[in-house]
């Protein structure tokens, strides 16, 4: 099928991506002649409200947030067929870059200055008195020059939600999440420790791992010790910096009240480990 030529009046430039029920397009504002990123959900079926509710709450979450390193939210579209609900569209900050996956930090103290503007992001997520959730390297976003962006609040909630499906991504995901337990702000300290695990050693950490057929019921409590640790970033590689290799590991320890107190906590130990990884560059 052939990507819409317009939708909800804008311009439909490209296809960008695409998700869970919905697609990204970049499209144009013939009016104030401004791109922007449009996520467009449309519902075939009722199974499909669910993730109308999704991008509802998306933007309910992202338009309480502001922040340059959160991609911005500019407004809520719904498409409506005989007074009902049939789609939504998202309009967001359009922005043009490549996925950190695909852009990786060519030195450990260009990766700290990427962590340290998805920390602040976080931290400031966390003020607003929500999670991410879904952190992970395709969820950040790196320009030509050099700008971060966060990404994808699909999975965002408020700070203590339990919720009824597992949500999150294999080797990125906290131990709590695939248990359907509380989210807080030290889920996204996993996420985020995940994330920087995965940069500098280019793997994922051993995590819990939900039930492969997706079926709940089949999910058994897991304990710490029937997960092995992560090894150390800097025994796999010793030109990683300790401190930020003993950081990254205590932000993915298994049980959430073993992790970092807080975003500012991890934030106050990463700008150390970034001076650090500055002062022994120039010693170099």
């Amino acid at each position: 099928m052939s990507d819409p030529r317009t939708i909800a009046g804008f311009t439909v430039l490209a296809r960008i991506g695409e998700g869970a029920r919905s697609e990204l397009f970049a499209v144009h504002d013939p009016k104030s002649r401004q791109v922007w990123a449009l996520k467009h959900v449309q519902k075939k079926d009722d199974k499909d409200q669910r993730f109308i509710e999704q991008c509802e709450r998306e933007y309910a979450i992202g338009s309480k947030l502001d922040h340059p390193t959160l991609r911005g939210m500019q407004k809520l579209i719904k498409h409506r067929k005989m007074f009902k609900v049939e789609g939504v569209s998202l309009l967001m900050e359009f922005v043009d870059a490549d996925s950190l996956d695909k852009r990786l930090p060519r030195t450990y103290a260009d990766a700290a200055r990427v962590f340290l503007h998805v920390g602040e992001a976080l931290e400031h997520m966390h003020g607003k008195g929500f999670v991410h959730a879904d952190l992970k390297p395709t969820n950040i976003l790196i320009t030509d020059a050099g700008d971060v962006k966060v990404i994808d609040l699909g999975q965002a909630c408020p700070v203590g939600t339990v919720k009824k499906r597992i949500q999150g991504t294999p080797g990125y995901m906290a131990p709590e999440q695939a248990r359907r337990e509380s989210i807080d702000e030290r889920t996204d300290i996993f996420n985020f420790g995940a994330t920087m695990y995965w940069v500098l050693v280019r793997d994922v950490i051993p995590t819990m791992m939900p039930p492969s057929q997706g079926d709940d019921s089949l999910l058994q409590k897991v304990d710490a010790d029937e997960v092995p640790p992560a090894q150390p970033p800097h025994e796999v590689n010793p030109r990683i910096p300790e401190s930020l290799s003993k950081l990254v590991i205590d932000c993915v320890a298994f049980e959430a009240a073993d992790r970092p107190a807080s975003m500012a906590a991890v934030m106050d130990r990463l700008r150390l480990a970034a001076a650090e990884t500055a002062a022994q560059r120039a010693q170099s």
